[in-house]
């Protein structure tokens, strides 16, 4: 069974670990997932599997929260700048968004895997 209380608190650390993250690009946000999988696979414990079913879902919602978010403003500035025409910048947004959300998802299931066997 998900431990929802472990994913969320890995998402949110996630999210410290990511504005902190800022200070060194790219390093910094690929750290944010894995601190969020870790995080979350050591609170549910269990094992290695259980660990990365927890980062999994960690990472993903983080993906799918700044996915959601580009897609809303890529379409509200594609209104704005190209009228009617301009809203299909949101659709690409989308389809760039479930990339992230496969990325982001992946390096928080292997931290995840970690933390799991470290609280096993």
């Amino acid at each position: 069974m998900t431990d929802w209380d472990a994913v969320l608190k890995g998402f949110l650390a996630g999210i410290v670990a990511g504005v902190v993250g800022l200070l060194i690009p790219f390093i910094g946000q690929i750290g944010a997932g894995l601190v969020a999988g870790f995080v979350a696979g050591y609170l549910a414990g269990g094992g290695v599997v259980r660990g990365a079913w927890h980062g999994l879902l960690a990472g993903a919602l983080g993906g799918l929260i700044v996915g959601a978010i580009a897609a809303f403003l890529a379409t509200l500035f594609g209104i704005a700048l190209a009228g009617p025409v301009g809203a299909l910048a949101g659709a690409g947004t989308v389809l760039v968004a479930f990339v992230l959300v496969v990325l982001f998802a992946l390096d928080s299931a292997l931290a995840g895997a970690v933390g799991g066997l470290l609280n096993d």
